[in-house]
């Protein structure tokens, strides 16, 4: 069935190569055109060149365009993918990591919570809301897919000043369930109905059955946990068995275990300390590990492994610097699943989506993004309300004022609206030095944070 799909950040071939291998096999997709969308010409003729010699090589009924006027692209578009990053990422990275701890805060990770996760809200999500402005404008019926981070507070930002839009964030941490239930339960994923919800990076697994019997299978998943994950190798490991071996491992789609031939770490429970004390004090079992669950609680850096954070963040440095990536056609995210299932209108159950909370955690406020499970027909998505214990639904509460303070300074352009973000962030126990911490960001950030004021 032929649809116009534009892939925007297609100049990177690590989420445009993915990406049209995800399409490629997609039979309901065949016809389609895809338009590959960059700001970098350059790079964009690479992605473009590969994807029409693939597709001349295969022998695949897809149409192929590339250009760096947006508004062009976007004309009749049905899907669009976002996946994009401004400046030198892991230079910037380091900066939302680094000055916040000069100051005194001790946030492990600085990708998506925490004050690092505050700063690099205010870089990328300008410019997703100017393509966004584009969409509402040129085709506003679309189906708006974004992969960037920070997930949640991009699409809680987005959802506030477009909210007619279909904007959804996609995220695969939802995979981890699948990666890991199945070996450790000794059945099948198929076997098993998951339901896990909260915000994006911060959530927990919530409902697990058999298939099969009809049985909840928490009670099995809360006991084999602790043996299975205390034994788990993390990336500590990995980066260990990569200098030693001089080969760059890929761990998607199989457990690090396998991917290490079977062998346990050399250090307990890594990557997953936090994780630990979430599962037994909390008894739900988080869908991701400390690098990121542990952005968005204050007491995660007495907790956190921080030498897997450490090797995770180095390896996967040196990972996105070496790894040749390539057309495959296999899916691997689950973006190309939904728009098969608004076409066909299939009414599956999708694992994890990042949409407006309207009641699917009662907890929380209606304007914040929550990832929740969901149905997809042509109607679109809707999502499946979860019900969330208090323990855990108090530590997602925590979000709320940095996430409403977030879209508001950045909608408003505001400094006094970012110190006050950071003031009330459940990860900050600063306070004197926080309007100089946001004088220097702005700063060392140019022209990135130039719009604030």
């Amino acid at each position: 069935m032929a649809t116009k799909i534009v892939l925007v950040g297609a100049g990177s071939a690590q989420f445009g190569y993915g990406t049209l291998g995800d399409i490629f096999q997609s039979t309901t997709l065949y016809g389609s055109e895809i338009v590959l969308l960059d700001i970098n010409p350059a790079a964009l003729a690479v992605t473009e060149k590969t994807a029409r010699d693939f597709i001349a090589h295969e022998d695949l009924p897809f149409i192929i365009s590339a250009t760096t006027d947006r508004r062009e692209a976007l004309r009749g578009a049905e899907f669009v993918i976002i996946s994009i990053e401004v400046g030198d990422r892991f230079a910037l990275w380091d900066l939302d990591w680094q000055i916040p701890q000069q100051y005194g805060i001790q946030q492990v990770y600085g990708e998506n919570g925490g004050p690092g996760g505050l700063f690099h809200s205010l870089r990328i999500i300008p410019p997703i809301l100017d393509i966004c402005a584009d969409i509402a404008d040129i085709c506003p019926q679309a189906w708006v897919f974004n992969y960037s981070n920070p997930m949640s507070r991009i699409c809680t930002t987005v959802n506030r000043r477009f909210p007619e839009l279909n904007f959804v964030g996609m995220c695969h941490e939802i995979a981890s369930l699948e990666r890991y239930l199945p070996e450790m339960l000794g059945t099948s994923f198929d076997n098993l109905s998951l339901r896990a919800g909260g915000l994006n990076h911060f959530s927990v697994l919530l409902e697990a059955r058999y298939k099969d019997s009809g049985e909840d299978a928490y009670a099995d998943v809360r006991a084999k946990a602790p043996d299975y994950f205390s034994r788990l190798p993390g990336y500590s490991d990995i980066l260990a068995y990569t200098r030693i071996h001089g080969k760059v491992l890929e761990t998607e789609g199989a457990t690090e275990r396998a991917a290490l031939g079977g062998r346990d770490s050399a250090w307990e429970w890594a990557d997953r300390t936090l994780f630990k004390e979430i599962l037994q004090k909390f008894n739900y079992l988080p869908i991701t590990s400390d690098s990121h669950f542990g952005e968005y609680i204050r007491w995660a850096s007495e907790v956190s492994d921080h030498r897997g954070i450490l090797d995770f963040y180095t390896f996967y440095r040196n990972y996105l610097g070496h790894v040749q990536p390539s057309i495959e056609l296999k899916m691997k995210e689950r973006v190309v699943a939904i728009m098969e299932g608004i076409i066909n209108d299939s009414g599956y159950e999708e694992a994890a989506v990042n949409i407006p909370n309207r009641g699917f955690i009662k907890q929380l406020p209606e304007f914040i993004a929550v990832e929740v499970p969901a149905i997809i027909d042509r109607k679109g998505i809707h999502g499946i309300p979860v019900e969330v214990p208090s323990g855990i639904a108090g530590l997602l509460c925590n979000q709320i004022g940095i996430h409403d303070l977030t879209a508001e300074a950045i909608l408003n352009g505001s400094r006094d609206l970012v110190i006050q973000a950071l003031l009330v962030d459940s990860v900050n126990d600063k306070c004197r030095a926080i309007p100089e911490l946001v004088n220097v960001m702005i700063s060392r950030q140019s022209p990135w944070l130039d719009y604030l004021k």
